[in-house]
């Protein structure tokens, strides 16, 4: 029997409910009630002087980065703090004074620490030694550097080809160590380096290359100062990336509206109380949405060829509500656009979209008037088997009104991770770049691999199917992120040796293949020292601003080591000296490491210079108007279908969402404040007509089902909460629900999950 098979693993963890405790969902974000909750996380892990001090430098030019989201730092950061209330939770738990030593692994099993939730395992604080869960054993041991890095070795040089290593990455990753990551495993012989990217925004990167040549956003911070219109569509600011409610109540006080789109109504969307402000502490606060679209989830397509017919009856010889200068200037397609709209009618787009004639008749009024306009989106938008379309309808509308390659106007995905846009500007991507390689080749003396790798979810169906045996992973947690949880545990249950590169506990820790490793790293918020000098390493923020990080703790352990060196450490052992690339002197010299990645990767030229200070932007086609990579040299106009789901008779469409209390799969406490929940994560939001009509009671426990393929797969135990949600729509947390989520099915061309858009049933719990 196989080591895998004799532990007794609990992949999800706990399902006891934890009390309960409802009140009416928030009218607004932030406020004092923010600035208290933050700084009891703080004062809870790391005390009050410590706090104090580190917060001081977080997202300041002299100090380091949010180790939370991507949102960009205003060019003069704040000296009262340029950061909120989930940033200060996100250093809290990485800068936390809890440490988890030897000691604490002799003590707790993993098949003991699986029985745990997510959020008793990562409350057990920071790793502090690297440690070995040996075939057959429970328990992780003590192991030293070089004999982790000399495992490691052992077992790739064992893989019958290169194809069997998978090399995630996560977004946490600096851009020295994600570039020095890609190299190791370019000269190791594969591409199969799966991202977070693959699981949030790559169907943003493939929608935004295909149709404006660039797979990221076009707009600066400032832009929305000067925006007349900002759209914020499936996304939820107040939580998600809540320094982002500051940037909307600049484009309110300059006269600019928002329109948000969004199944749900959510308090950061709805007024906000700047805690940098009196008024925001003391007062009312800022109202920040004006039109609020309700729509029901995943018809934002629907929603938006709506829109766009409206305005195309409202544009006439005489009254140009369309932007046709610059139509025929950069745009191909507008014609082919027009007459496949015609397709559809405005009855059957309203049905599907589920909102009011009266909000639509004032959505199209504001648009027709305005040429300014922003569209934010996030997850709600991507996560979808159409998540392609739904970002190319967004450009459809801004092209049609000439909003792009302006001030105030323009695409901006809104990044999740702190430096997961960064990952994949220096080299991060399954998909082969000759030019890239051509580069690599140049300035480092080897040929990297020209077949194409695996994505997040196909790299999990060859774990599965036993044709890739060792997992690596920078940072991230793998088994709590990706969709069919209970198939992801098996396929790395099924590796020989699975390497976590991480700063605290969770559960892809536990949930391991034959052999694991823990390999311990450096925090955002610590020093990195080598020979007596302090080094500092560089991210790229949500808009394209490459700057620099520099921590200013003590580290948590004298055992840890930057993933820059772990890196050259795996590569040191596994090539032996015998490989063109000065491993050892690029792991630890990042000055080094930024003078091949500006060689390498068009942009960073001056890289070391460049990004101190303010830093630099990297280049964007689409702030010049430069289309010339495209077809014809124009910007695309894209004709897109509409989505089609399979719904059984009683079957409702779930949206997998964040609580305010985490970020991404690390849960920050129980409380889901602006939703007004308290003390719980298993609940489903689900319409009150609709619980009425299906015989439900508020906190009645119940069950979800998917069934995709002739499969059912099943989260057990929720309780359901009445929630101002449309009929026919639900919402729970990830991850406790990404267990019905089938890792086959995924967006068309970018092979995102469907998170967002998963058919269940619901049944009592028996």
């Amino acid at each position: 029997m196989s080591a895998h098979k004799k532990r007794n693993i609990s992949v999800l963890g706990s399902t006891e409910f934890t009390g309960i405790h409802l009140n009416k969902p928030a009218p607004y974000a932030a406020g004092l009630t923010g600035i208290k909750v933050a700084l009891q996380h703080a004062f809870k892990e790391m005390g009050v002087v410590k706090s104090f001090r580190t917060l001081a430098h977080m997202n300041q030019k002299e100090g380091f980065d949010c180790p939370g989201c991507a949102w960009p730092d205003p060019e003069k950061p704040s000296k009262l703090g340029e950061y909120c209330e989930n940033g200060a939770k996100a250093l809290a738990e990485e800068a936390t004074n809890k440490r988890i030593d030897a000691a604490f692994f002799a003590q707790y099993s993993v098949e003991e620490l699986s029985t745990w939730s997510d959020y008793e395992i990562g409350k057990c604080g920071r790793l502090t030694t690297p440690m070995v869960l040996h075939p057959d054993s429970i328990y992780y041991q003590p192991i030293s550097w070089e004999e982790a890095f000399s495992l490691i070795a052992k077992e790739l040089q064992q893989l019958n080809s290169p194809d069997e290593g998978i090399f995630y990455t996560s977004g946490r990753s600096s851009n020295e160590a994600a570039f020095l990551y890609g190299l190791f495993v370019r000269a190791f012989g594969t591409n199969n380096m799966p991202d977070c990217s693959n699981m949030c925004h790559e169907s943003s990167g493939v929608a935004l290359s295909e149709t404006l040549g660039i797979g990221k956003g076009s707009v600066k911070l400032d832009d929305f100062e000067k925006a007349e219109v900002v759209i914020v569509m499936g996304q939820n600011p107040g939580t998600n990336h809540p320094r982002m409610l500051s940037a909307l109540q600049k484009c309110k006080e300059n006269g600019g509206q928002v329109i948000a789109i969004n199944p749900l109504e959510e308090a950061g969307l709805i007024r906000f109380k700047n805690p940098q402000e009196i008024k925001g502490v003391i007062g009312g606060g800022a109202p920040l949405t004006d039109i609020h679209l309700q729509v029901k989830i995943n018809q934002d397509v629907a929603l938006l060829k709506l829109i766009q017919k409206r305005l195309a009856t409202l544009d006439t010889v005489s009254e140009k509500v369309f932007d046709h200068n610059f139509i025929a200037t950069h745009t191909q397609g507008y014609e082919a656009l027009l007459k496949d709209l015609d397709r559809f009618s405005e009855e059957e787009l309203l049905e599907r979209c589920g909102i009011s004639k009266e909000k639509i008749a004032l959505t199209v009024d504001l648009l027709a008037k305005k040429n300014k306009i922003i569209i934010c989106w996030a997850m709600g938008l991507t996560q979808h088997k159409n998540g392609v379309a739904n970002i190319k309808e967004c450009v459809n509308l801004l092209l049609l009104k000439g909003s792009l390659g302006k001030e105030g106007a323009g695409t901006c995905p809104v990044r999740g991770h702190s430096n997961v846009q960064g990952d994949r500007s220096v080299g991060i991507m399954h998909q082969v770049s000759p030019t890239l390689n051509k580069a690599i080749e140049n300035s480092f003396g080897f040929t990297p691999p020209s077949k194409e790798g695996l994505d997040t979810v196909h790299a999990i169906k060859a774990m599965h199917n036993e044709k890739a045996k060792v997992f690596i992973a920078l940072g991230g947690n793998f088994v709590s992120a990706a969709s069919d949880t209970l198939f992801t545990a098996a396929a790395l249950q099924k590796c020989s040796l699975t390497v976590q590169v991480s700063t605290k506990l969770n559960r892809s820790h536990l949930v391991t293949g034959k052999t694991a490793l823990i390999l311990p790293t450096l925090g955002r918020s610590e020093q990195d020292y080598t020979n007596g000098k302090q080094r500092f390493f560089t991210v790229e923020n949500s808009m394209g601003k490459v700057h620099r990080s520099k921590g200013i703790l003590p580290p948590a352990s004298d055992q840890l080591r930057s993933e820059p060196e772990i890196v050259g450490g795996m590569a040191q052992a596994y090539f032996k000296g015998k490989h063109p690339v000065a491993w050892g002197s690029l792991s630890k010299d990042y000055h080094l490491i930024r003078e091949k990645l500006a060689e390498v990767i068009t942009g960073f030229k001056n890289l070391n210079k460049a990004s101190e200070g303010a830093g630099f932007y990297l280049p964007n086609n689409v702030r010049s108007l430069d289309f010339s990579k495209l077809p014809g040299g124009k910007a695309q106009f894209s004709c897109c279908e509409l989505p089609e789901h399979q719904m059984p008779k009683d079957g409702f469409m779930l949206m997998t969402v964040r609580s305010h209390d985490q970020f991404n799969t690390t849960i920050y406490g129980l409380d889901d404040r602006y939703r007004g929940v308290h003390n719980e994560r298993r609940v489903v939001f689900m319409n009150p007509s609709d619980m009425e009509a299906r015989g439900f009671q508020k906190l009645e426990v119940v069950d979800l089902y998917s069934n995709y393929d002739g499969q059912e797969r099943k989260a057990s135990k929720f309780l359901v909460i009445p929630y101002n949600i449309p009929r026919g729509d639900l919402a729970a947390y990830f991850p406790e629900t990404n267990v019905l989520v089938p890792y086959n099915h995924f967006a068309d061309k970018s092979h995102t999950p469907i998170s967002k858009s998963i058919v269940v049933t619901i049944q009592k719990t028996e």
